[in-house]
């Protein structure tokens, strides 16, 4: 119901918003040279992806009574879950409002940089010190176990930090960073519900029910664009749901499930970010220039270069991500060190085969 009711809030409001961004022309003009949309659109489409959530988030969380099964469970233990789940609620809605104005006020007039940042750092210390919400163990991956407090905290700082630019830096193509936040929130979702955690579960799929929703306005050719108020938004929730889904109790898993280390997993449904992320950091930082000075260089401008055009690119993108997430699943019966490698490996070839084709010639 919190998918259905977010994709319905988002399918229904958004045609009303894009007439009222044209009217206030709330648009981005295809003024720079590595835009590339030719022509006016409204940029403010995150606003609705946020009010979706919000709205589906708190209409369906759950009331705590019955266990997933439908059952009436332990008093003790479910006290104890829906605690948590209602801490949860409490800090990714404080975490999801503070980012939207973030985000609204740089789609509409502008943020600076370091004023952005400190925003993220303030965003950051409710989610991890005062939410709780951080990686204590690492399963065994590179020898490392349960993480020191202060090593913890600012792993998971580092963590979301990370992962909010990550999604931001990939909104660059029709359709993209919807599609690709879509496929990360359905398969933590569906992790998250087959391990008991219904509340989680349920921030999950609003997400996903939001991005399916925007993508019917957003896939080539766009009507509208999610802006850094959409992309921070996704980015904050799909760091909570990793951060999560690393230390979750997982006696709930089907069987098959229980084996893959949970870093691994995680690491698996957000790899496409982390990967044009770091390559395009790399790459900046060997010529000189800001790791943040926006260029022409991410995996998906080499695509469009190859000639696959936006569907093709977002395609295969997505296509992308399923692959190393299937991998992932792979690693369930190898060491967490091997599996990294094997994973970190692999996801970075599969992500560098654009770059071995010639670009096509201009007709």
């Amino acid at each position: 119901m919190g998918f259905l009711t977010a994709f319905l809030v988002v399918l229904f409001t958004m045609p009303s918003l894009i007439k009222v961004a044209r009217m206030k022309h709330l648009v981005d003009e295809p003024s720079e040279e590595r835009k590339l949309h030719h022509r006016s659109i409204p940029t403010i489409g995150g606003i609705i992806i946020f009010a979706a959530i919000l709205f589906s988030y708190s209409l369906w969380f759950p009331r705590g009574t019955m266990g997933l099964d439908g059952s009436i469970g332990d008093f003790k233990a479910l006290y104890l879950e829906m605690g948590a789940a209602y801490a949860d609620f409490k800090i990714v809605i404080a975490a999801m409002v503070l980012l939207f104005f973030i985000g609204v006020k740089d789609d509409i007039i502008g943020f600076s940089p370091v004023k952005k940042l400190v925003g993220h750092f303030v965003v950051a210390y409710i989610l991890v010190i005062m939410g709780d919400v951080r990686i204590r163990d690492m399963h065994g991956i590179l020898g490392l176990y349960e993480l020191p407090h202060e090593v913890s905290i600012a792993f998971s700082f580092f963590t979301y930090i990370v992962l909010v630019n990550a999604f931001n830096l990939i909104d660059g193509v029709d359709g993209l960073a919807g599609g690709i936040g879509l496929i990360g929130a359905t398969t933590y979702g569906i992790w998250l519900y087959w391990a008991g955690d219904v509340a989680l579960a349920l921030l999950a799929f609003t997400l996903a029910g939001a991005l399916v929703g925007f993508l019917v306005f957003n896939f080539h050719p766009a009507r509208i664009f999610m802006g850094d108020s959409g992309s921070l938004i996704i980015g904050a929730i799909i760091s909570v749901l990793a951060m999560r889904v690393v230390d979750h109790d997982i006696n709930r898993l089907p069987g098959w499930l229980r084996t893959v280390p949970t870093p691994l997993f995680a690491m698996s449904v957000i790899a496409y970010p982390l990967v044009d992320t770091f390559r395009v950091f790399v790459v900046r930082a060997a010529r000189g220039v800001s790791p943040f000075h926006a260029d022409r260089n991410h995996i998906h401008h080499r695509l469009l270069a190859l000639g696959l055009g936006h569907r093709g690119t977002v395609l295969a993108l997505y296509g992308y991500s399923v692959a190393v997430i299937l991998l992932g699943l792979l690693t369930r019966d190898v060491m967490p060190t091997k599996g990294l490698l094997l994973l970190g490996g692999s996801a970075f070839l599969l992500a560098m085969l654009p770059f071995a084709f010639r670009k096509r010639k201009a007709a």
